[in-house]
């Protein structure tokens, strides 16, 4: 079995676990378990329940709390899309890395590389910040460099890396990894356990505590706007 399936595999696992073991409140507390946008946020998926991720290569939260997210993005009822918003909150080497996710998402080459990239980073240590180097980088791991690099500079990747930081801003998103439902909520981070997989875990309980929430509570329909959300994930914590 590959690396990458068996890493998936085994936070598969963990989320099911956490599901099951977690501990859920009766009842969500505002203020306390999710913050409330008012108003509400356009969403870039008309008639779903809408989950963002909002996320950087950069930080090694995001790193760690990757394959728990995928494993339970994988899991979602039909009802819910699940997106990811790549900031950079200004820094240079962040933009890039935004930049990367979305020319990645652009050259169909996201899926391969996805996870990838977060290991190359944060586990091997490998300096993965300017064009050059991830333009080698995704070339030598059998992404198609020509297309990277083509779309990497691309206005419309110019675009999507600009409006992910607007997002963000407008959600008043100052942490990372946050995830927000519905274009409605942000889901706040339980207290900060020992283990840091274990607060993720109960994020994700607290997550789908939220979508629930949302599903019971759906406003009539409201205009959507497909640039509310770039396709497809910042201070950390």
């Amino acid at each position: 079995m590959p690396h990458r399936i068996r890493f998936l595999s085994l936070a598969l696992l963990l989320v099911t676990a956490a599901t099951a073991f977690a501990p859920a409140r009766a009842q969500l507390i505002a203020g306390q378990d999710y913050r409330l946008l008012n108003p509400p946020r356009p969403t870039a998926s008309p008639g779903k329940i809408e989950v963002l991720e909002f996320f950087s290569y950069a930080c090694p939260h995001c790193a760690k709390f990757y394959p728990l997210v995928s494993a339970w993005a994988a899991k979602l009822p039909k009802d819910v899309v699940f997106r990811r918003v790549a900031v950079s909150y200004g820094r240079p080497q962040w933009m890039n890395l935004a930049r990367t996710y979305y020319a990645l998402e652009a050259t169909g080459d996201l899926k391969k590389l996805d996870g990838a990239l977060f290991h190359a980073i944060h586990e091997e240590g490998k300096n993965l910040f300017d064009e050059a180097s991830i333009a080698d980088w995704v070339g030598k791991e059998g992404g198609d460099a020509t297309r990277f690099t083509a779309a990497y500079v691309s206005f419309d990747i110019n675009s999507q890396t600009v409006k992910a930081d607007q997002l963000a801003e407008d959600y008043s998103i100052d942490a990372i990894p946050t995830l927000s439902v519905d274009g409605r909520y942000v889901v706040l981070s339980p207290s900060q356990a020992e283990d840091e997989l274990a607060t993720f875990r109960e994020l994700l309980v607290r997550a789908d505590q939220v979508i629930a929430l949302a599903r019971a509570t759906a406003p009539p329909a409201r205009p959507s706007h497909a640039s509310a959300a770039p396709a497809g994930g910042a201070k950390p914590r």
